[in-house]
This record gives structure tokens, sequence and C-alpha cells, in this order.
């Protein structure tokens, strides 16, 4: 199993494995973010926090979801809305230690144009 933890150490998210790839995606809020996404099933994600130790954003067609610690701000996750617990979730890869993710293989998707892959 491997930990992400934010900034302060408020909130962690805990996953089964080492990512298989990590996406550098470039739309609106990604880029801003700065993240490399690690997905994973929804149900194989787990978010560790104290009450009130995390808030979401939710913007757009409201189908998603950015989960952040409320203390330092890093964003720690992102879930579909509505959705079956076998549905992808992202990790935000960037909050695991780097020796944990270091060789993964990163690829950057256009998800301001076309939402694909560019390599």
């Amino acid at each position: 199993m491997l930990t992400a933890t934010c900034h302060c150490g408020a909130v962690k998210v805990e996953v089964p494995r080492k990512p298989r790839s990590l996406t550098s995606c470039n739309c609106s809020i990604c880029r801003r973010y700065g993240a490399l996404w690690a997905y994973y099933k929804d149900a194989d994600v787990r978010l560790v926090a104290p009450p009130r130790a995390v808030d979401d954003y939710i913007w757009g067609d409201k189908s998603q979801k950015f989960i952040r610690c409320s203390t330092c701000g890093c964003v720690m996750q992102w879930k579909k809305l509505g959705v079956d617990p076998g549905a992808n979730a992202g990790v935000n890869a960037r909050n695991f230690a780097p020796a944990e993710w270091g060789t993964v293989r990163v690829r950057r998707l256009d998800g301001a144009h076309t939402w694909k892959y560019l390599d």
C-alpha cells in the first residue's frame, strides 16, 4: 500500500499499489493545480482525514469533485459524482514521496482541446 499525504499531514490518501502511469493534463484546472494524476478504481482509494479536514471543489457540469486539505490546500484527489464505485478516480501523485513513483511513465494529456494523449 502507498500513502499520499498533504503538506501539513492532516489528510492522507491510501492506494493499493504503485501507479501504472501518471497523467499530466493541460485542462483549465489541472494545469493550475500542477498535479500528476495516478488513476485507480474509486473503491480502491481510501481517504483518511478527521472531520472537516477536507474541502471539495465542484464546478461546471457538476460531474467531478476535487478534494483538498482545508488547512494547507493540497489537492489530494478527484472523484466522479453519481457513478458506481467501479469508476476511476485520480490521486495526485505529487503527494506521494517521489521515490514511490520516480520511474513511472508520465503521459501528457491534451485536456484543453482534444482529450487525447500527446505521446
